[in-house]
């Protein structure tokens, strides 16, 4: 079996401001990176529906995004023409992969699209993000798939809030996510658990380095991973955390998020056979970026 590469065009046709971070270079920095991989079942992210939304957004929210037109959202999140189509894109190729793995058509998944997702709350748009992707897909997975244990991990440096606050109340979804504290958003603190306890929030200290972080996902994550059992994996996969990145100051390199890629995916060869997908989130520094998305990929085309 092999490894599923989602991405459109229209992607590229979500433009921002002039020297914002998420900027359509990203998806062109990533689809060079990846040119030369001759494994991988390149796919088109399809439309996400109205219906495939609402399983996390209420109707008000989608209609008020959907009718927003150009322009700003908040500090940082932009529309422009193409953005919804694009919105649409990253939910589609989320869901999308999660067929695809499920059904056992690939093994695997990493969906290559914008805008990102996991800052998206259940009615407000920021940090970049319109949709929950990543909280989407696992709704998808829980309910049209039926599964009964669906896990999150988000290496995303910032926190994923958006992701925490559609899972907080769904106790058949796990979110294990690490981030820099402090940083924005400013939530993640340990204390915020979920309803269910459904919720691990790891976070860590700026200038942490790979070393530091795999102690941590040993000590704190594998475990509650583990004795999670899940059926799917889904990882929210932010490369921003490199030490390259500027929007940070976390000290990862590419060989980090190839290690946590192998964990993750050792730990679903266990037990959901190998069921994973990995949907895009940041990574602001082009180069960086571009060469720890072939390093997450080439892991996952090996796993």
């Amino acid at each position: 079996m092999t490894t599923a590469l989602y991405m459109h065009d229209d992607c590229l046709n979500h433009i921002t401001p002039p020297g914002h971070p998420e900027q359509v270079a990203r998806l062109k920095s990533i689809t060079a990176a990846l040119a030369g991989f001759d494994r991988l079942d390149r796919r088109e992210a399809p439309l996400g529906t109205d219906a495939h939304i609402l399983r996390c957004h209420p109707r008000r929210y989608l209609e008020a995004i959907e009718n927003h037109g150009p322009g700003q959202l908040d500090a940082d999140t932009h529309m422009s023409a193409g953005s919804m189509q694009a919105a649409r894109r990253a939910v589609g190729g989320a869901v999308d992969a999660v067929d695809a793995v499920l059904t056992g058509q690939v093994k695997n998944a990493f969906v290559a699209t914008r805008p990102p997702g996991h800052h998206a709350e259940t009615a407000r748009p920021m940090g970049f993000c319109l949709f929950g992707n990543v909280s989407i897909a696992a709704k998808h997975a829980l309910e049209f798939h039926e599964l009964h244990r669906v896990a999150v991990v988000d290496f995303d440096v910032h926190h994923g809030n958006g992701t925490q606050d559609l899972l907080w109340d769904e106790a058949r979804a796990f979110l294990a996510t690490s981030q820099q504290m402090p940083l924005w958003p400013g939530t993640g603190d340990p204390s915020e658990r979920g309803a269910h306890d459904n919720i691990l929030n790891v976070p860590l200290d700026p200038g942490t380095d790979g070393a530091i972080m795999r102690a941590e996902y040993e000590e704190k994550v594998f475990p509650r991973l583990d004795a999670f059992k899940p059926e799917l994996i889904l990882i929210s996969a932010g490369f921003d955390a490199h030490a390259d990145d500027p929007l940070a100051n976390l000290n990862w390199v590419e060989e980090d998020f190839v290690w946590l890629t192998e964990k993750l995916c050792a730990m679903a060869d266990l037990h959901c056979g190998g069921r994973v997908v990995s949907v895009l989130e940041g990574g602001y520094d082009l180069n960086a970026l571009g060469r720890s998305v072939a390093a997450h990929v080439q892991a996952l085309t090996e796993a």
